[in-house]
């Protein structure tokens, strides 16, 4: 669609080669679950000279071998708490779907950034640089930031070819209202005609419409910390993520509404062993900390193999290895 639309548009020139656009529609990478491509970006990369660069290869082969961390030693490790609990949701207290709640947002962010790791890094190892598609998105600030952080090749999908067509934010607040509820709507569609993705796609319409209706003080959450911003972001996407992740629309409410019944407190009732459980929060936190301090690190030439080494083993040893495909592999 992109390339229709561009061609149409006059911003691309349509391919004559048919081997080239083939290679654009079916290049394998990203051909499954993005990032989705435009063609101004991979054309005429697919027309150039490609020579053998190592600095490609190591860059390409880290980043696969780090999205496959991210995958199956951390999202596929949560998936054993987060698949349990939203099984049977209304067996569960309120403390056990928190902390199901809580994971599965971390669960589907390593395991969607961790497919595109590996889609940029197997790219990048031929040679072709393809567009990041996420940037840290739990450390935003706010909603609309989020959006720029997270999935970003659908999210400028949908403003290039829905958005800003319908008028953007140039006929006035009503509109402008209306078009990102059309696009959020759209967007929880576009993963599923169901309704718990059109109400998860609702809410973040909403709230991406609270926050322009309230200016610059919404969207920055005024003068908080940064820190309370980042939660307080964190917290919204995480009750979003309920009727993303909830078999129903019923079992989505269903926990929310434990989590708006006061009760006694009592403790969780996890698949997992306690050891286990301390295991999980340390891939976190290290997880939130090397996409702090070091988002883009790749280890120097000189360590780079044993590192690799080192990071592959790790992912043999501690990986949880089963038939968990990759999330957005079923939209």
């Amino acid at each position: 669609m992109s390339y229709t639309i561009e061609v149409y548009r006059g911003k691309q020139r349509a391919e004559r080669n048919p081997g080239i656009y083939a290679l654009y529609v079916l290049f394998y990478p990203q051909l499954v679950a993005g990032p989705i491509e435009r063609p101004q970006n991979v054309h005429w990369q697919f027309r150039r000279q490609m020579d053998f660069d190592w600095d490609n290869l190591w860059t390409g082969l880290w980043w696969m071998v780090w999205g496959m961390f991210k995958k199956v030693v951390i999202a596929d490790r949560l998936a054993l708490v987060t698949d349990s609990i939203f099984a049977h949701p209304e067996t569960e207290n309120a403390t056990s779907l928190a902390i199901a709640a809580l994971l599965y947002s971390i669960q589907i962010y390593c395991d969607f950034s961790g497919y595109s790791d590996i889609a940029l890094g197997t790219a990048r190892t031929m040679g072709f640089r393809l567009m990041v598609n996420f940037r840290s998105p739990y450390f935003a600030k706010s909603i609309p930031e989020f959006w720029q952080r997270w999935h970003i090749s659908l999210s400028t999908w949908f403003r290039d070819y829905v958005y800003i067509p319908m008028g953007g934010n140039r006929r006035g607040n009503f509109r402008t209202c209306i078009n990102l509820l059309i696009v959020f709507l759209l967007s929880g569609l576009w993963h599923g005609a169901d309704w718990k993705f059109v109400i998860w796609g609702l809410i973040h319409g909403i709230l991406l419409i609270l926050s322009r209706i309230a200016g610059a003080g919404m969207h920055d959450f005024g003068r908080w910390p940064g820190w309370l911003r980042i939660a307080l972001t964190f917290t919204m996407v995480t009750l979003a993520w309920i009727f993303f992740r909830a078999h129903s629309v019923s079992d989505a409410v269903l926990i929310l509404r434990a989590f708006a019944t006061p009760s006694p407190w009592s403790p969780p009732a996890l698949p997992i062993s306690g050891g286990e459980m301390a295991f999980c929060v340390l891939l976190i936190v290290f997880l939130f900390f090397k996409e702090y301090q070091f988002p883009d690190y790749v280890p120097a030439r000189k360590s780079f193999w044993p590192s690799l080494g080192v990071a592959t083993l790790l992912c043999y040893l501690w990986g949880v290895f089963g038939s968990n495909q990759f999330i957005y592999f079923q939209f």
